[in-house]
C-alpha cells in the first residue's frame, strides 16, 4: 500500500486501488480502541438517469434510497441484526450524491468488516420482500413531507435549478416509489455498486494490509461497467424564481435563503470552491461577522441561524436559514451587505478571525473518525483527498472570498424560500 504524511493535517493515510477498481484508504489509529468502516458507493438521489451497456434508463426518483434500506437484506435474515449481534453499531445514508453503509466496533472488527462487504456487494431481495418495503419507505415519506424544514429547503430547490436533479427529493414521492420493482433495484445496483464505483474508508486500530485483504477476497475480483450519469440540460446561471413560498403549522415564518452557484470542476479546483464557499458564509453571515450581530440584535434572526456552501456534479449553492419575523428583510440585509463588501472589502481583522476559526473548526472535526472516513470518501469521489485542505486553505485569500460574494450573492442567482404560519399548502 501507497503510505501519505500530509504534515499540516497530521495525518497518515495508507491507499490502495485494487485489482477490481476499488480504492482503500487506511487511516491507522493504533491508540484507539474503537474502529469505524465506511463503504460507499458514488450514487445518490439525483442518479436518476444513466446509460449502461449502450442503453439510457430512466429511474424513478427514490430508486438509491430504497435500494440503501434493501441492502440489509440477505439470504440468512438481515445484516443489521448480525452486525449488532456482533457489538457493532451499524447504519446508512443515502444523500443527494453517494449512499453510505458504515459501523463501529471495539470488537470482532474484521469480522464485522467482513460481513459489511458482504451484504452491500451481494443484492438479495424478493418482489415479496420489495413490495413489504414500500409501505414503510411510503410512510418515512409522508413524515418528512409533513416537516417545514424539509418543506422550506426542497421548495428552495426547486426555486434555484431548472433542470437539475436536486430539485428531487432523495426519498421521491409515494408516488414515484409505486413504480420502483425488485428488477428496478438489481439493475440499479448492478449500475452502481461496482467497485470500481465505490471506495472504502476505515480509521482505528487496524492493520491496512488485512483490510486490503478482507476486501480482495469479499468483493468481485475484476470491476464490471459503470453507468454513464446524465443531469439534463446545463443550467443557467440565474435562479428559477426569487420567491416561493407555502403555509403549515408553524408558530412563526421559517426560511431558507439561497445563492446559486457555479458547478463545481473536478480535483482540488472543487476543494477550493468548497474552501471560498465556507469563508463566504462566514464573512456574511457568521456568528462574528457585523451583519449577523445586526439582525439578532433587531429580532431578524436569532441563534439556531444556520449556513453553508453545498457542492457536487452540476450544481453548488450557498444557503442560509432559519426563524425569521420578516424572512424579506434577511433578504435585503444580506444582499445590501454583499454590495458593501464589494465596495469596501472585508475588514482584514475580521478576514483574519475568521480565517483562523473556520481552520481551527475543520481541524477539530477530523479527530472524528466518522468525518474523516465520510469526508475522505465523498472528497475522493470529487477527485481530491480530504486531507490536503490544509494546504490549499493556506492559499486562500480575502479577495478570493470577496470575489466568490461578488459573483454569486446577486438578485439574479437569488431565490427565497418561505414556510408562513397557516393551515394548508400553498
Amino acid at each position: 500500500m501507497e503510505k501519505l504524511t500530509f504534515a499540516r493535517a497530521g495525518e497518515t493515510m495508507y491507499r490502495e486501488r485494487l485489482e477490481n477498481g476499488l480504492t482503500v484508504f487506511v487511516f491507522p489509529k493504533p491508540e484507539f480502541q474503537k474502529g469505524y468502516a465506511f463503504f460507499a458507493t458514488n450514487y445518490g438521489g439525483m442518479d436518476m438517469r444513466f446509460r449502461l451497456d449502450g442503453a439510457w434508463q430512466d429511474t424513478p426518483a427514490g430508486v438509491a434510497h430504497y435500494l440503501e434500506h434493501k441492502m440489509f437484506d440477505t439470504k440468512e435474515g438481515n445484516a443489521l441484526q448480525l452486525l449488532a449481534a456482533n457489538g457493532a453499531s451499524p447504519n446508512a445514508f443515502t444523500s443527494n450524491d453517494i449512499t453510505g453503509y458504515y459501523f463501529e466496533s471495539t470488537e470482532k472488527f474484521e469480522e464485522n468488516l467482513r460481513i459489511l462487504l458482504s451484504f452491500v456487494s451481494v443484492p438479495y431481495f424478493t418482489p415479496e420482500s420489495v413490495e413489504k418495503e414500500r409501505g414503510i419507505i411510503g410512510q418515512e415519506i409522508g413524515m418528512i413531507e409533513d416537516d417545514p424544514e424539509w418543506r422550506v429547503f426542497t421548495n428552495l430547490m426547486s426555486a434555484l435549478y431548472l433542470h437539475h436533479p436536486i430539485r428531487v427529493s432523495v426519498a421521491g414521492s409515494v408516488e414515484s416509489i409505486s413504480h420502483i420493482t425488485a428488477d428496478t433495484l438489481y439493475a440499479c445496483h448492478r449500475a452502481f455498486y461496482d467497485p470500481a464505483n465505490m471506495v472504502l474508508c476505515v480509521a482505528g486500530p487496524v492493520d491496512p494490509e488485512a483490510v486490503c485483504a478482507a476486501a480482495r477476497e469479499i468483493l468481485p475480483p475484476q470491476a464490471g461497467p459503470i453507468a454513464e450519469k446524465d443531469y439534463g440540460p446545463a443550467e443557467p446561471p440565474q435562479a428559477v424564481r426569487a420567491l416561493t413560498e407555502e403555509h403549515m403549522e408553524v408558530s412563526s415564518p421559517i426560511f431558507q435563503l439561497g445563492f446559486k452557484g457555479d458547478a463545481p470542476a473536478r480535483g482540488e479546483d472543487s476543494l477550493r470552491q468548497e474552501l471560498l464557499g465556507e469563508l463566504a458564509c462566514e464573512v456574511l453571515l457568521g456568528s462574528s461577522s457585523p451583519l449577523y450581530a445586526r439582525l439578532y440584535r433587531e429580532g431578524l434572526v436569532n441563534r439556531d441561524l444556520s449556513y453553508g456552501y453545498e457542492g457536487m456534479a452540476g450544481c453548488a449553492f450557498l444557503c442560509v436559514g432559519g426563524e425569521s419575523k420578516d424572512p424579506e428583510a434577511v433578504r435585503d440585509a444580506v444582499a445590501a451587505e454583499a454590495r458593501r463588501l464589494a465596495r469596501e472589502g472585508v475588514d482584514p481583522a475580521l478576514w483574519e478571525r475568521i480565517r483562523k476559526g473556520t481552520y481551527g473548526a475543520k481541524m477539530r472535526g477530523m479527530n472524528s473518525f466518522e468525518n474523516l472516513c465520510v469526508g475522505q470518501a465523498k472528497s475522493f469521489f470529487a477527485g481530491w483527498d480530504l486531507l490536503r485542505f490544509p494546504d490549499l486553505f493556506a492559499e486562500l485569500k480575502k479577495e478570493d472570498v470577496e470575489d466568490l460574494i461578488a459573483r454569486w450573492v446577486t438578485p439574479e442567482r437569488t431565490a427565497l424560500s418561505v414556510v408562513r404560519p397557516g393551515e394548508g399548502k400553498a
